[in-house]
């Protein structure tokens, strides 16, 4: 491929990129639990809407990860329980590494099973909180931005919210069962700039806020048009 087979897949993507945005209905399940054996037995009858709002909803309601626990189970495990361990092994479960609902589902299960297992004793104490057991469901919004070339993408990037972001570069995994996201997606499929799909891929997003993750984002896709 030559120098200039790049600049001209960059000018004619295959198709315009349209950002949409979500909205989450937040209901309250008919699971809680006391102790950390309740909780286990909760877990295990949860629906996956609840994996979800507690674990992938988090990253986005907290938007800063540098201090305290990816998701609401593991600050649970901590704060209320006393149990920095299974928090530890519960915060250890990265989003990225899961294109399914019911897998990360199934991780946090195994993680509690074999917490107990080692300290049964831990399953009967009383926590300092309930927790109550969340789910969510999400409607799609579209946004304004819609980019048909590499600058219009930048600057849909600028514009849309943080919410969009999210909804695109994190959430967007369970949808595509991939490990990857909209932006890489795109990237990679209409423009032909794998190189900068890999380099958003990497994007750590357990120690940046979402607008440090959006200025990343940024960053490697205007080197990818210099």
């Amino acid at each position: 491929m030559t120098s200039a087979s790049p600049a001209i897949l960059v000018q004619t993507p295959v198709k315009p990129f349209y950002f949409n945005t979500s909205t989450h209905l937040l209901s309250i399940t008919r699971q809680k639990s006391n102790t950390l054996a309740e909780f286990l037995d909760a877990l295990r009858q949860c629906p996956e809407g609840s994996i979800f709002q507690h674990s992938f909803r988090t990253l986005q309601e907290h938007h800063i990860i540098r201090e305290g626990f990816s998701n609401d189970f593991a600050h649970w495990a901590l704060s209320d329980c006393n149990e920095p361990s299974l928090a530890e092994g519960l915060a250890s479960v990265d989003v990225r590494e899961f294109t399914s609902v019911a897998k990360f589902h199934e991780r946090f299960i195994q993680i509690v099973e074999n917490f107990l297992e080692r300290a049964p004793s831990a399953g009967t104490r009383m926590a300092r909180e309930t927790f109550y057991f969340c789910a969510s469901d999400a409607v799609v919004i579209p946004t304004s931005f819609v980019a048909h070339t590499l600058h219009e993408f930048t600057e849909g990037l600028r514009g849309v919210s943080v919410h969009s972001i999210h909804h695109h570069f994190i959430e967007a995994r369970l949808r595509l069962k991939l490990m990857s996201n909209d932006f890489s997606q795109w990237l990679h499929e209409d423009l032909g700039l794998t190189e900068a799909a890999r380099q958003l891929n990497r994007i750590d997003i357990y120690t940046m806020t979402l607008e440090n993750v959006r200025d990343q984002i940024i960053r490697i896709v205007k080197r990818a048009l210099a």
